[in-house]
């Protein structure tokens, strides 16, 4: 610009250097082009490398990354791949290439390199608390690097962060950088001021008229410090990036409480210092007025009458004004449209406040569009798994109404199989007028597993194991590595101090593409865990088919055959264990029902599960041993706190065996309580009936558990408990002298997708013995590991 301005300048002055200087500045382009056209046909003599500044490279390290070769034509496309190969290496502030001709006709060609200094030390100043190898851990600059002031500065926020998250709330952290032209080399000094580390005592909130403070303390992130806790989170302390997005978390939960104008600034929070080492942060609230829904009506709802409309909305006149449920009840709508086909309707809000009442009226706007129907489904990712497997999850199909929520149902249940790692059904546009196929797209997920390990718990003692399992199995195609149809299949060994196990396991979830499930088991069982007095060995196999009958009740059939062998029965064992020394075999079969709707297998805060188990044996399915067993097995869960997802649990559980046909009920087919799946303050199998202090178990069995369970962290629990049971001699007898009961708590540990648990328990009541023997053992510890219903 310039530039331009002197030649108009001289233009108009008539200067006589004028149209020259305008004639040189119009060639000068063509000029360059010229040149380089001209240095194209030459070539390269000599490549020289030469350093302004400290050389902290080699010249070997330059040539390394130059393009350009002696001996070849000079290429400006070479120059400047070599000029970002040098950039790219972060080891240089500046490049310059320079070219010279020379008497012979060649080219030398200059590399020009501004080298950056090298890191020298890395030095901390200013910290005591917290080393300097821990602080270290934190920044990515290394002594020997290039030297990048905006990676320093980069560091230094890292190191101020981490400090914030340690509870460090008045941090300051600079840097500085010592310089050595001759070498060319830095020392990076990070100035630390740790300032005090603050714990939070409370969060208080002033002007919050309508919300109690505990209902917005349990909307943030930031906590108050709580000794246990906060030890084991990090929590209690102030971090400013945190604390800056619960502000936001508050706003838009006040908004959704109706107060749409509520102000929160950041500059009216105020922090106090009541005793050293503490803190509290004083938050302000102006709430401003609460809205309500004023009058609701629609406009442009052909399909459906506003009366049919007005059912399907979860808000009515009256109501708090929320945009989060507004937004919900869009959706809603859209999806009752989608139910019918109408996948493109669209539904927009308008909102008409009335300032003098306080109501908002609401219209819902309809474009209804048309309504689709499927005419394909098109199948997408699943390089391994059967079309088929996909497609029997699918609720709709080629003819049917294209049905959004079908289809949103049909995504869940393709992701609950757990074939895949990711799953996506949307609608696919065709040629075909009122047609839309149905996209699938999946992303196939490991289905396949080899575990091997160790564990050790208060009952089995020290157990290896080694398991194979495949969830998408496919038993007849070992071109695929047996892998795609959807089958399961487990192979289990493990071996112990106390116990060994083999157990092999099939399943067909869809029997000639009926929600049909068959499978099978093979196991052999080797106790010696169960009593000191013998051991006990269980070898058979079981079949079985199992179907969802209606809403969520799942049915299940099966026949089980074993052979019970108990060996190495003391002489000093009671009359009833010597009696069953040697072989039984049990020929029985099983109906069960249960309702399962836990929204979490392994931390469910809400649901129930609820079975019923039928046994019979011997009569009709032969075999040694004649029996009826009928039991009821039920839990709840109730979330009560959203602060450490609190939860607690009820459960109960009962049962009664009896023979017919003139047999007894052996004694290992009788019920044992105690140990850490039912009465965890008592020794395993110590509740109930006992011939000379051994366990010979009841038939009748009753228990109750009630526990409460805090989720410290992802995979952490803390659980206070209470225990209650029965066993009788008799069946039916549900009399309850003999109840025992206990209290504790523990820890949940989840480990291989499953919890470990750590349970301490406390007996209350116990039971003495005619012989002056009692089962009160004092405090258990008891640990297991996954859960028992």
């Amino acid at each position: 610009m310039k530039i331009t301005r002197l030649i108009r300048h001289s233009l108009n002055a008539g200067h006589p250097t004028a149209f020259l200087t305008l004639l040189i500045f119009l060639a000068s382009p063509l000029l360059q082009a010229q040149m380089i056209a001209n240095a194209e046909n030459q070539v390269v003599d000599d490549i020289e490398i030469k350093f302004e500044g400290a050389q902290t490279v080699s010249v070997e390290n330059v040539l390394a990354h130059v393009r350009l070769r002696q001996g070849q034509p000079y290429s400006q496309a070479l120059v400047d791949q070599s000029i970002r190969a040098l950039y790219a290496t972060g080891n240089f502030e500046f490049i310059e290439v320079r070219r010279q001709n020379l008497a012979g006709g060649g080219i030398r060609v200059e590399f020009v390199v501004v080298p950056k200094y090298r890191i020298s030390a890395i030095k901390f100043e200013g910290n005591s608390d917290i080393s300097d190898s821990r602080l270290k851990e934190e920044i990515e600059n290394e002594v020997g690097m290039p030297l990048d002031e905006v990676q320093v500065k980069r560091d230094s926020t890292k190191i101020f962060q981490y400090l914030q998250k340690k509870g460090y709330t008045n941090a300051v952290v600079s840097y500085d950088i010592i310089r050595d032209e001759e070498v060319g080399s830095g020392e990076i000094i990070f100035n630390v001021d740790e300032g005090e580390r603050l714990k939070v005592d409370d969060i208080k909130f002033v002007g919050n008229d309508n919300i109690s403070s505990g209902d917005l303390r349990d909307v943030m992130e930031t906590s108050e410090y709580f000794f246990l806790w906060s030890w084991i989170t990090g929590s209690g302390r102030l971090q400013e990036e945190e604390f800056q997005d619960d502000l936001e978390l508050l706003r838009t939960y006040y908004k959704n409480k109706g107060f749409l104008d509520v102000e929160i600034p950041e500059s009216e929070v105020m922090l106090e210092y009541p005793k050293e080492g503490w803190m509290n942060i004083v938050i302000n609230v102006t709430e401003g007025r609460r809205y309500y829904i004023g009058n609701i009506t629609f406009e442009g709802n052909e399909l459906f009458t506003t009366e049919q409309l007005e059912k399907v909305l979860t808000i009515k006149t009256g109501d708090v004004f929320s945009p989060e449920e507004i937004d919900k009840n869009v959706e809603t709508l859209k999806d009752f449209y989608g139910e019918v086909g109408y996948l493109d309707t669209f539904v927009r809000v308008e909102r008409f406040p009335d300032l003098n009442s306080g109501d908002i009226d609401l219209k819902f706007v309809f474009t209804e569009g048309e309504k689709f129907f499927v005419e394909t489904i098109n199948l997408q990712g699943n390089t391994k798994t059967k079309s088929t497997v996909i497609v029997r999850e699918l609720a709709l199909a080629p003819g049917d109404v294209f049905d959004l929520v079908r289809m949103k149902s049909s995504q869940a249940r393709l992701e609950n199989t757990r074939y895949f790692d990711a799953v996506n059904l949307s609608p696919e546009a065709t040629n075909l007028p009122n047609r839309r196929n149905l996209r699938v797209t999946v992303k196939e997920g490991r289905t396949g597993n080899l575990t091997f390990g160790a564990g050790f718990s208060s009952v089995e003692s020290i157990v290896g194991f080694v398991e194979v399992s495949q969830s998408n199995f496919d038993l007849f195609n070992y071109r695929s590595g047996f892998q795609g149809a959807g089958q399961k299949f487990r192979i289990r060994l493990s071996a112990g101090s106390r116990t060994n196990q083999i157990l092999i396991s099939f399943e067909e979830p869809w029997v000639y593409q009926r929600e049909l499930a068959f499978g099978f088991e093979i196991y052999r069982t080797d106790s010696d865990f169960l009593s000191a007095d013998y051991d006990e060995i269980r070898t058979g196999f079981e079949v079985y088919l199992r179907k969802r009958l209606f809403e969520l009740v799942e049915g299940r059939l099966s026949y089980r055959l074993e052979n019970v062998e108990i060996s190495d029965v003391v002489s000093t064992a009671p009359q009833t264990i010597q009696d069953e020394a040697g072989s039984r075999s049990v020929s029985q079969v099983s109906w069960t029902m249960l309702r399962d709707t836990r929204d979490n297998l392994v931390f469910p805060t809400r649901g129930s599960r609820v079975q019923s188990i039928t046994n019979v044996a011997g009569g009709p399915f032969l075999g040694q041993t004649n029996l009826v067993r009928q039991e009821i097995r039920a839990a709840k869960w109730f979330k009560t706190f959203d602060f450490l997802t609190q939860t607690i649990m009820f459960s109960g559980r009962t049962g009664t065996v009896f023979s017919y046909g003139g047999k007894d009920v052996p004694f290992f087919e009788k019920y044992f309580l105690g140990g850490p799946y039912t009465l965890r303050g008592f020794k395993f199998r110590q509740v109930g009936p006992q011939v000379g202090g051994e366990p010979v178990g009841g038939e009748t069995m009753g228990l109750v558990q009630v526990e409460y369970t805090f989720r410290i962290l992802e995979p952490l629990g803390f659980a206070v408990f209470y225990d209650g049971g029965f066993v009788n001699s008799g069946n039916f007898d549900w009399g309850t002298n003999e109840y025992n009961d206990d209290f504790g708590f523990g820890l949940r540990i989840i480990l291989l997708g499953a919890p470990l648990n750590l349970d301490f328990g406390f007996p209350i009541q116990s039971t003495t013995y005619s012989d002056g023997s009692t089962n009160d053992d004092g405090m258990q510890f008891n640990f297991s590991f996954g859960t028992v219903f």
